[in-house]
């Protein structure tokens, strides 16, 4: 019987060392009988009725170019000494081990004097391993290290010259530089040859050889962070890598809903998410370094985090937080009940990342949501390593060049710090997953969708996907078929790295441009895990608590050398993907499935129009691009095309957005920021905005949730803040504020109102506008204090007002024979909490219908 996963005749490839990869796509003319409608819908489908097999290579895979490095004798080496230090009980016998191995023999000697002798056995522990992986050089020739064999070790990297230039790049760091001469650093009351700076150095570094030594137990510590490495660098690694654990592999285009077309499931489907509210937490992993975006402290010159790009008003980690209130609003508003999701943030010590993260929170004082409803964990930094020989690169001695380990950290992470057990104690079962540069990851239905059919189905992982822009650095998600060595077979939704597409034989063309049904769709990283499946996979003690392992050598490391010259070399660091635990969740068969099993499997996928479900602002746009991808001013134009498309179909005519071609060099059309607590639904926002237009050259700002549009025109520039945007803020018996959903919120109707103005001045070269941040002639500014209101009726508004309303008034304006009137009057005190008017959420069936009460 034929295997309806691939649904095209087989072809066989035969090779004596390398697994079977073949790579399918559904036929849009076959139709499939899904049991469950969670899995009813295929991925969109193409033209083509013809059923044609994805690009199936297997020529040699390209690699770096072959060096004279021994690395098979090198992990052979490595691999016995993590052997018998596992065997190994105590800090002591570890040290005996590590002492026995030549290399530690010839830099350190006996290693009883020197520094060596006034650091604590855990630390010598730590210099050893370094040693031993290889690492000498990292130390410096200058020391004592209590063994005189520290120039021996540079002699084997380069011969006498390069060990001599390494000598005199120590000494000159030991120099103090004064005025226009050059004399020596004072504080030589040091020990082995340390000053009191060196010794600094030294404590990071052991700090840093810790963390790794901790972070990577699982797979040997130190020694086996540099096992991994060498291991991935070896030019036969990637061809016999997979075969390890597998016979046969078949990669398919994975079926899930599609938001798009079976509209009614959808919304049932985030129903469940906004239900399951209270049973969520929120992951965010901010550890990354985000060196593409090139983020500079404007006052102060100081490297920043991407977490920390003002976008759109406010900095990133302030969007994650407002998507997040806005979903917890609308469970209020139907429910009645406030329910506070626990957020974990991942951070590292990259350009002081935690630090940064944590001024904000407590800046912001904690959002309002109360410090202990977050959790703050740090990642460490892992060594980079050169592509030719894995040798540790270094700005200077003792300082090796650092970069977080990849987001995949975040699962062991999670299960060393408490986090899961954190999660627990708030009676939490499952969480999403996003990163911080996508800012439309909680567009319309995607993110409750995707955690409603997580909880609902007791999944244990899924995928918020879409069609791929091809040539994109990102990674494409699959329905992996495979058999293992054991003879069973294997199939799970996972993710294959766009850094490792060469290993699968992957070519990243298009087959048919337009196509989403006849290509792999994309991974975006946006997730739903099941938090105690996570946290078995965080707690295995072994490598499958590091998921998806890889060293990317595509892009070239820059850093500045110990002779204080800019470098750029080919290397990496060892990344593990968050999104690759879901090679942790395969479900397993005794024989090959003759069915479609997908409704049945631990993991699943959802698929939504690309502009709802990732645009990233992650890399800073070069005068050279050709192309918009991925930066802020990219990422912009998607969020205003997402607001072309909600008010349009609000039958509110917008100016539509063009390709991102036609804005290199000039500005969008309008600019639309609309709070995300207006829905966060769309089927809710378009019973807040009824009819109207919008002219081209406007700006519309609106911060408020209980908010009425009904027939206004807007030409020029709009903005209306709201105090109290979703609640109020009251103390806790902490004494923290807290946001108490639908208490005394602010309000604001606009009824057959015409607003006129000269707005922004599209011509100022100082305007930012992804930044959101303009240079205006013209504008109406509505600011609402507390529990303010504010109501427009019949009138026309022309030129600059400001009307700002104190807590506890109602302002209405009108129209009369001059121009308009205001009348100003108190609001009872019966109505202080619930406001004259509110919008009521009524579900029925499978959508959110709204009501306006007025009292």
């Amino acid at each position: 019987m034929a295997n309806p996963l691939s649904l095209l005749p087989s072809r066989s490839f035969s090779s004596p060392s390398l697994p079977f990869f073949f790579f399918t796509s559904p036929s849009r003319s076959r139709s499939l009988p899904f049991p469950n409608p969670l899995f009813s819908l295929s991925f969109p489908s193409s033209s083509s009725s013809i059923s044609r097999p994805r690009r199936v290579s297997t020529a040699p895979v390209n690699h770096a170019p072959p060096s004279e490095f021994p690395f098979s004798r090198e992990i052979a080496r490595l691999d016995a000494v993590r052997s018998r230090l596992r065997s190994a009980k105590t800090v002591e016998e570890k040290l005996r081990v590590l002492d026995s191995d030549s290399r530690v023999r010839d830099f350190l000697g006996n290693g009883k004097g020197g520094v060596l002798a006034q650091l604590e056995p855990s630390e010598v522990f730590l210099i050893k391993c370094l040693v031993a992986a290889g690492q000498e050089h990292v130390l410096g020739s200058e020391v004592d290290w209590g063994g005189g064999g520290a120039g021996e070790g540079r002699k084997e990297d380069g011969g006498a010259l390069k060990s001599a230039l390494y000598a005199l790049a120590d000494m000159i760091e030991n120099w103090s530089f004064e005025g226009h001469g050059v004399g020596v650093a004072v504080g030589d009351d040091g020990v082995g040859g340390m000053g009191i700076g060196e010794l600094e150095m030294l404590r990071k570094l052991l700090k840093v050889l810790g963390e790794i030594e901790q972070f990577y137990d699982c797979i040997g510590g130190i020694i086996g962070y540099q096992i991994m490495a060498l291991e991935l660098l070896l030019p036969s690694k990637a061809q016999v890598y997979q075969s390890r654990s597998s016979e046969f592999m078949e990669l398919h285009v994975p079926s899930g809903l599609n938001l798009m077309e079976n509209t009614e499931y959808a919304h049932q489907a985030a129903l469940w998410g906004i239900e399951g509210l209270p049973e969520l937490g929120e992951i965010y992993p901010l550890g990354g370094a985000g060196d593409r975006l090139g983020l500079v402290d404007p006052d102060t010159g100081e490297c920043l985090p991407t977490a920390m790009l003002p976008y759109c008003g406010r900095t990133l980690l302030e969007g994650l937080i407002r998507d997040l209130q806005a979903r917890e609003f609308v469970h209020f508003k139907i429910y009645g009940r406030q329910s506070i999701t626990p957020v974990a943030i991942m951070t590292s010590s990259a350009k002081n990342n935690h630090e940064h993260v944590t001024a904000l929170c407590e800046r912001l004082e904690w959002f309002g949501r109360g410090r202990q409803n977050f959790q703050l964990f740090e990642q460490p930094l892992v060594p980079v390593v050169a592509a030719e020989d894995g040798k540790w690169l270094i700005s200077r001695s003792l300082f090796p060049v650092c970069k977080p380990g990849g987001h995949g950290a975040v699962w062991k992470l999670a299960y060393d710090k408490g986090v899961f057990r954190w999660f627990f104690s708030h009676g939490r079962k499952g969480a999403t997953v996003r990163q911080v540069s996508n800012v439309v990851a909680a567009t319309d239905l995607t993110l409750l969708a995707l955690s409603g059919l997580g909880l609902h189905h007791n999944k244990k992982l899924g995928f918020a996907s879409c069609e791929r822009n091809f040539g994109a650095t990102e990674g494409i998600n699959v329905l992996l078929e495979k058999q293992n060595t054991d003879g069973q077979w294997s199939y799970g939704i996972t993710c294959i790295e766009y850094t490792e597409f060469d290993k699968f034989g992957i070519m990243d063309a298009a087959i048919s441009l337009g196509s989403l049904q006849e290509d792999f769709p994309a991974n975006t990283n946006i997730l739903y895990v099941d938090l105690h499946a996570a946290e078995k996979v965080g707690s295995s003690q072994n490598a499958m608590s590091l998921p998806g392992m890889v060293l990317n050598l595509k892009k070239a490391v820059s850093y500045v050398d110990h002779l204080g010259f800019e470098c750029s070399t080919s290397g990496g660091r060892l990344e593990c993907t968050m999104q690759n635990i879901a090679d942790n969740f395969l479900n397993t068969y005794n024989s090959r499935c003759n069915k479609v099993i997908e409704s049945e499997l631990d993991t699943f996928i959802v698929y939504n129009e690309r502009k709802k479900v990732t645009s990233s602002a992650k890399r800073k746009r070069k005068l050279e691009d050709i192309s918009l991808h991925q930066t802020p001013e990219g990422s912009l134009l998607d969020v205003m095309r997402n607001a072309y498309d909600l008010l349009s179909s609000c039958n509110i005519e917008v100016p539509k957005i063009k390709d991102n071609i036609n804005y290199f060099n000039c500005a969008p059309p309008f600019l639309i920021f609309l709070h995300p607590a207006l829905g966060p639904l769309w089927e809710i926002t378009k019973q807040k905005f009824l009819g109207g237009s919008i002219h081209e050259g406007s700006e519309l700002q609106v911060e408020i949730a209980e908010f009425l549009w009904n027939d206004v025109e807007l030409d020029g520039s709009l903005i209306i803040l709201a105090e109290n945007i979703m609640g109020s803020m009251m103390m806790n018996d902490k004494g923290d504020p807290m946001l108490q959903y639908g208490t005394r919120c602010g309000r604001c109707k606009l009824q057959r109102v015409r607003v006129l103005n000269k707005g922004i001045n599209w011509n100022s070269p100082n305007n930012v506008y992804w930044k959101h941040d303009v240079e205006r002639i013209e504008t109406l500014k509505i600011i609402l204090h507390g529990n303010a209101e504010f109501e427009a009726t019949d009138v026309v508004l022309q030129g600059t007002h400001e009307f700002e309303v104190p807590n506890g008034y109602r302002m209405s304006v009108i129209q009369d024979c001059a121009g308009f009137v205001v009348k100003l009057d108190p609001i009872s005190d019966e109505l202080m909490d619930s406001g004259s008017w509110f919008w009521k959420y009524n579900v029925k069936g499978t959508h959110i219908n709204l009501e306006m009460i007025e009292l």
